[in-house]
């Protein structure tokens, strides 16, 4: 049953919205389907971490982590799209919100997936099915934006499709890629295919996160996606290709190559905090600076990986605070384009004064993603410096100090610009008030962040622990 719900529900439903209906019609599947999804994903709690459908399909701690995340994220999502799609009445919805019901599914055959081909094929259709949504609005910007998305996103799954290749070479001894049969007779793996096979991978599924230097794509995706799309590539559709990441990782450890694929985490991760460093200091668009404060993450991410030990526990802690913190950033950003017509930061001053909740959903969000205590991302930040200074690599702790610090001060004086400057007179005269279903997703995953970053439930806890110790970590 969980099975049809999760997986089946989803696309059935994506080829039902296609048919010609009313868009209300349409926004009302979406939710419905969104809000079965989620409850499916629950139900799964009820049963032990290891779930095999077949020997194609299943759940560990790991994927059913990241699966949480996406559900939640993208029923939070579809509830902001009725108040957002009401400001486009004239605009069919249908191809949207098709698109939006088989990402769903396919990011769900991403944590399903036991299978490194399958996992890649499912990788690969949530980037064609991501295409339609970023060039939503059909202008000269974002039509421009989707084919930079395409290209390179095209180039990093070629590359993840050779690395799988070359990993099924490193197995010829054992002749199968499922990921069980892997695991378990990880010493029989050819070890010079499979360093090959993680180079690969890596580089692959790292352009799929947005890694640098395979970032270019991210700025101009996010700066020209529709606000809640961009929620759930930031948030979600990333997250695919970092449990991609993770399942490399997974083999690497079982494989006793962590020495091997480490440093080159740690070059990945340092490397996207020091260009995110760079270009948020000098973005003068929001949506932008969302697209290289998300590069900034996935490093954490990686570098957390790459140092290992407790550091793995405060990247899987990392990602589910980045899922939610994304998600609220990215849906305040819709509401200020909505109000003030523009993404510049120059022309969005003073929110909270006059939108007092979109303005204090602005601060929070921007306070979580900056680090700032007591949230969630503020202890994985520490556990990471922590890690980097217990295994004495202090170059590695040091240039992770100043990256953050230089972005730290690039969003303070953003913050204090746009939440609490004086008020422009302009476009957001026009709105008069906020919009319910465009301000009750910011306030519910307001509570999502306290909840999970804050009060850390013994549950989550808990899951997070079984994760890790699939991943060699402590």
């Amino acid at each position: 049953m969980e099975l049809f719900l999760l997986l089946e529900l989803p696309l059935l439903m994506a080829m039902v919205v296609f048919l010609p209906q009313k868009n209300s019609l349409r926004k009302i599947i979406l939710l419905l389907t969104s809000s079965i999804h989620v409850f499916a994903t629950i139900s799964l709690w009820q049963y032990p971490r290891a779930v095999r459908f077949n020997s194609f399909l299943g759940f560990d701690a790991v994927s059913q982590l990241v699966l949480n995340c996406i559900s939640l994220l993208f029923f939070v999502v579809s509830i902001y799209l009725i108040g957002y799609l009401d400001e486009k009445k004239r605009r069919s919805n249908r191809i949207l919100i098709s698109c939006l019901l088989g990402l769903l599914a396919s990011m769900t055959l991403v944590m399903m997936s036991r299978h490194m081909g399958l996992l890649w094929i499912a990788i690969a259709s949530s980037t064609l099915l991501s295409v339609p949504l970023v060039n939503y609005y059909r202008t000269p910007k974002s039509i421009e934006a989707t084919w930079k998305y395409l290209l390179i996103s095209s180039v990093g799954i070629a590359l993840g499709l050779l690395g799988t290749l070359f990993l099924a070479i490193s197995a010829t001894s054992i002749n199968t890629i499922f990921l069980d049969d892997i695991l378990n007779n990880a010493a029989y793996l050819s070890p010079s295919w499979l360093k090959l096979s993680v180079i690969f991978l890596l580089v692959g599924y790292g352009t799929k996160m947005g890694l640098a230097p395979m970032h270019t794509w991210k700025p101009d995706t996010y700066g020209e996606a529709p606000s809640p799309i961009g929620a759930l590539m930031s948030g979600a559709v990333t997250g695919c290709a970092f449990l991609a990441v993770l399942r490399v990782f997974q083999i690497c450890f079982y494989a006793h190559l962590k020495e091997f694929v480490s440093p080159i985490l740690i070059l990945l991760g340092i490397l996207s905090l020091g260009i995110a460093a760079v270009f948020i200091l000098g973005q003068k668009d929001f949506k932008r600076m969302l697209g290289y404060s998300s590069v900034e993450h996935m490093g954490m991410l990686v570098l957390a990986l790459g140092l290992g030990g407790g550091a793995i526990w405060a990247s899987l802690f990392h990602m589910v605070n980045n899922t939610f913190a994304k998600g609220l950033i990215f849906l305040v950003s819709g509401n200020l384009n909505q109000i003030f017509r523009s993404r510049k930061i120059e022309n969005i001053q003073g929110v909270i004064h006059r939108f007092p909740i979109t303005g204090v959903c602005l601060i929070v969000g921007l306070l979580v993603i900056t680090g700032f205590p007591p949230f969630g991302i503020f202890y994985s930040e520490l556990l990471i410096l922590k890690e980097a200074l217990i295994t004495h690599q202090y170059m590695v702790g040091l240039f992770y100090l100043l990256f953050l610090s230089v972005i730290f001060f690039g969003y303070a004086r953003i913050i204090l610009s746009m939440a609490l400057g004086q008020p422009t007179e302009g476009h957001h005269q026009r709105v008069k008030k906020e919009n319910f279903f465009m301000v009750v997703p910011l306030i519910i995953l307001l509570f999502i962040l306290f909840f999970v970053g804050i009060l850390v439930p013994d549950a989550f806890y808990n899951l997070i622990n079984e994760a890790i110790a699939l991943l060699g970590g402590k």
